[in-house]
């Protein structure tokens, strides 16, 4: 019999658990986010990930422009690396197909 009467206690705790938590969530966590003010910066909240090596391989003129930006000390990071290692894979490309008369 005390088997019984503790598998209806446990139960209940539960059901009284998740229904307490479910009660409480909206004081604990807001369900909608905080509304910005016009003064936060929309990059301070979503960082904007460096673009690939990918990406400056097919626009090498972008990839010009942020190394004379990276130079300057304008833009750094990563965005730089990829850059610079567009555009010396694309220049040793034309070297290379100049050697061999292409």
């Amino acid at each position: 019999m005390t088997h019984g009467k503790t598998l209806i206690l446990v139960v209940v705790a539960l059901v009284s658990g998740f229904g307490a938590g479910f009660v409480l969530r909206p004081m604990i966590v807001p369900m909608h986010p905080v509304a910005a003010t016009p003064g936060d910066a929309l990059s301070t909240q979503y960082p904007v990930a460096p673009r690939s090596k990918q990406y400056f391989a097919a626009h090498l003129d972008k990839a010009r422009q942020v190394l004379a930006a990276c130079k300057d000390g304008a833009v750094g990071g990563d965005e730089c690396a990829n850059a610079e290692r567009a555009v010396i894979e694309a220049d040793g490309h034309d070297r290379f197909k100049r050697f061999m008369g292409n």
